[in-house]
């Protein structure tokens, strides 16, 4: 009697390549059909959504014509809202207050071509927060627009609020050198006057070596801070010159501008002798780090405090693209800024030639020693 065959001691690997035998998918066959199915789902998830938000829009339109119309009264809201509830208990978030949400969010956007279709690619969470936290129509626009470019999450978009960035925009354009100003891309856009790193969590007295350690550690916060274009190089990059090292303290790549951005970090006020080693750097990042169709590298000289003329009048003349920019440890004081914002709507709508905006109060600078850039 013959007995079973005997199977090959290679296992499944002995079937792979005979007729019939196929071998067994490697996980990255898996991940490919992983892949598409959250395709779908991303897909399917941004139709909805669109769907959701067109509906709420049209409630809105509807109830803002029966209103204007005088067919309805506030009261008649209501009383819509309590109808759903009772013959549609399963619908969700018809309540009378958002109704009356629904309502300000057309007549919000209405009148507005260009800004109306923005609203349609965020979540309605994305577009209430928007909607009863930006006091003016420049401001909506911004947060939109600047929603839908970042791709911010609800979270990210709560501290984007919360960090006052469109008063922050508006008041303290970037001080940059005339090089980056020249560059294409609107390269100065891609940039900030101040970054808040109030995540940090830093003590009042820290080193560099601290705000480095600290910045890598939160690296998903800062780049959320610096803004989606940015792709993380690497910490103490090593640049070769004659026979010495040199190192970048972070290292940056801007996939917009399509160039090398270094960032330098001193946790005392803005020197002018600051950019004599920041252009170093970039000279050398240029000559033996960029690739041949990449744009210039950039430097960022990221500190505690600075003055803006004594800035103004350092950067003028350089002639590497770089700007020097404060990183704030505590969130803004909105209010503040607010206030600041409408004076300079004012001096704007009058004509006045106003002084220009008046900077947040300077923090006092920790002065500790730096780490050496040399080895």
């Amino acid at each position: 009697m013959v007995g079973p065959k005997k199977r090959s001691a290679t296992g499944t690997k002995g079937l792979a390549g005979r007729p019939g035998n196929p071998a067994v998918p490697a996980d990255g066959d898996f991940e490919e059909v992983v892949a598409l199915i959250e395709a779908a789902r991303i897909r399917a998830v941004a139709a909805v959504n669109h769907e959701l938000v067109g509906l709420y829009w049209q409630i809105g339109e509807y109830i803002s014509h029966k209103i204007e119309s005088a067919a309805w009264g506030d009261r008649v809201v209501e009383q819509l809202a309590a109808h759903i509830a009772r013959t549609r208990p399963t619908l969700r978030g018809f309540t009378r207050a958002n109704l009356f949400r629904m309502r300000q969010f057309y007549d919000t956007y209405r009148g507005d071509k260009k800004v109306a279709p923005l609203v349609r690619q965020l979540p309605w969470t994305h577009n209430l927060l928007i909607l009863s936290r930006s006091k003016r129509a420049e401001e909506r626009e911004f947060y939109l627009r600047m929603s839908i470019q970042e791709r911010w999450g609800k979270r990210d978009l709560e501290r984007q609020l919360n960090t006052a960035l469109f008063e922050r925009v508006v008041l303290s354009p970037p001080k940059v050198s005339p090089p980056l100003a020249r560059m294409a891309g609107d390269a100065a856009a891609a940039f900030k006057d101040a970054y808040f790193v109030e995540f940090l969590d830093l003590p009042e007295s820290h080193t560099e070596a601290d705000l480095q350690r600290a910045l890598v550690a939160n690296l998903r916060q800062f780049l959320l801070e610096l803004g989606s274009d940015f792709t993380f190089a690497g910490e103490q990059y090593r640049l070769q010159v004659g026979g010495r090292d040199f190192y970048i303290d972070l290292l940056f790549y801007h996939r917009g501008l399509c160039c090398l951005v270094a960032f330098e970090l001193k946790v005392e006020q803005f020197e002018p002798a600051d950019l004599g080693q920041l252009q170093f750097y970039l000279e050398a990042l240029d000559r033996d780090v960029r690739k041949p169709h990449e744009q210039p590298s950039v430097g960022v000289l990221l500190c505690a405090t600075k003055d803006n003329e004594v800035v103004e009048y350092a950067l003028s003349r350089t002639v590497s693209p770089a700007l020097v920019a404060e990183y704030q440890t505590r969130l803004p004081d909105k209010k503040l800024l607010q206030s600041k914002l409408h004076e300079f709507y004012e001096l704007a709508r009058s004509g006045a030639a106003g002084p220009e905006p008046a900077a947040l109060p300077a923090k006092t600078p920790t002065r500790k020693p730096g780490r050496k850039k040399t080895q």
